[in-house]
């Protein structure tokens, strides 16, 4: 660990990671069967695992299989879980029990709707803006997800495109024939930003008009644009994603990149985040370790979860973000100031010491044998796909260890920590 520019930052990382091979004929073949029972003198478990989902443990709508050879070693013989794990993706047009339920059909056990963290999931922090009138933008179950992050007062664009009709000029064939106004809309006090909706532009205007009215476009804009302006929740940061195509796909960090640049031009100002979630956030990362906490307590695990091991298959969100969290715990250990990780993280110290960035070759970044000279991936190689408010440091583009797929990385997390 050593200082830069006044921050801390990751020292060298290792070089990708191999099993010994005695320790890989030891591991492969010899799977838990059903009669399979932890023995008793397993110590409760001080490490939890954070799993990406999309090209880790699924690739579309496949099982990869290394991922069913992990979860046999993740139970035991009853079902459970060994350790505490959470899911965590940066998706966020499903509700958690449906990706929930789907996870426990594809994996073969059972996942808690509490182990799922969808992008938006560290919203349920911000209880100051659980009884405003929020407006959500996004797509999928909006209404059910807005709820379940505790928001009892959300109205969608599509609700507001109703209501005043006229707001919505650029679809000819929806243009209004007659344009009634609402006298009765209550004014809106905050933005939800769940994910990329569909219409962008009509997203982009509405969302412009309740920004420039301070949240009564019924009113129309007589004065100078308020500033700072109605909060600004958003989740999901990624500018690209891998689809069915060949060629990534825009992510919702692009259309939050139109809003942000849409408003600085309108108003010369930049547009202001009271929160910002979705890897690779330190707001998720804390929220994740406080649901691995609370699950380890619910199983009686008095011990502390002291390494948390990440593992993903993108180097921009999944090891940039396991990174920057291990950053921060180091800062938070030395107790230096937090910098731009908002006043939500100091609802409880972390516990944590560590977090491990493992990079796996089954989905966006890809090798042909981890156990070679696989470079990591650093600036040379990708240009930095971050949002605007996060800095970019090579570095943390760099994972810990670099491994084939899901159920190597669990094997190297079960021989570091000394499991069978």
């Amino acid at each position: 660990m050593a200082a830069r520019g006044g921050l801390l930052v990751l020292g060298a990382r290792r070089r990708p990671w191999t099993l010994p091979a005695r320790l890989a004929a030891g591991f492969h073949g010899c799977w838990p069967r059903r009669g399979y029972i932890v023995g008793r003198a397993e110590s409760p478990p001080t490490f939890g695992f954070l799993f990406d989902i999309d090209g880790v443990l699924i690739r579309g709508h496949r099982v990869i299989p290394a991922a069913l050879e992990a979860f046999r070693k993740l139970v035991n013989s009853q079902g459970q879980l060994r350790v505490p794990v959470v899911f965590v993706t940066n998706a966020g047009n499903v509700l958690p029990q449906s990706k929930a339920q789907e996870l426990s059909a594809q994996l073969g056990c059972e996942v808690d709707p509490d182990q799922v963290i969808l992008s938006h999931g560290p919203m349920r922090w911000f209880l100051q803006y659980h009884n405003r009138r929020m407006l959500v933008s996004g797509q999928g179950p909006l209404m059910g997800n807005a709820r379940a992050l505790g928001f009892r007062n959300v109205v969608t664009v599509e609700e507001l495109r109703m209501a005043f009709p006229e707001l919505d000029m650029v679809d000819l064939e929806r243009r209004p024939k007659t344009t009634p106004r609402r006298s009765d809309f209550p004014a809106i006090e905050g933005i939800l930003l769940l994910g990329e909706p569909v219409r962008w532009e009509t997203s982009l205007q509405l969302i412009m008009d309740v920004l420039l009215s301070n949240g009564n476009p019924e009113n129309g804009l007589a004065t100078a644009p308020p500033y700072p302006h109605l909060p600004v929740l958003a989740s999901n940061m990624d500018l690209l994603w891998m689809a069915e195509s060949k060629m990534p796909r825009f992510g919702h960090g692009t259309f939050l990149l139109c809003l942000e640049a849409i408003y600085r031009k309108v108003t010369g100002k930049e547009l202001k985040y009271e929160g910002l979630m979705g890897k690779p956030s330190i707001l998720t990362y804390k929220y994740a370790e406080d649901m691995i906490r609370q699950q380890a307590e619910k199983r009686g695990w008095a011990a502390p979860i002291r390494n948390l091991y990440a593992i993903g298959d993108n180097p921009m969100s999944d090891v940039y973000g396991a990174n920057l969290y291990h950053q921060y715990l180091q800062m938070e250990k030395h107790g230096e100031e937090e910098q731009g990780t908002g006043g939500q993280l100091k609802q409880r110290p972390s516990a944590a010491q560590s977090c491990a960035s493992i990079l796996v070759c089954t989905g966006i970044y890809n090798c042909q044998d981890p156990g070679s000279q696989v470079p990591n991936p650093g600036p040379t190689d990708l240009p930095f796909h971050g949002h605007r408010d996060y800095s970019f440091s090579p570095e943390l583009l760099e994972a810990s260890h670099i491994v084939r797929d899901v159920n190597e990385a669990v094997q190297l997390v079960f021989h570091k920590e000394g499991w069978a």
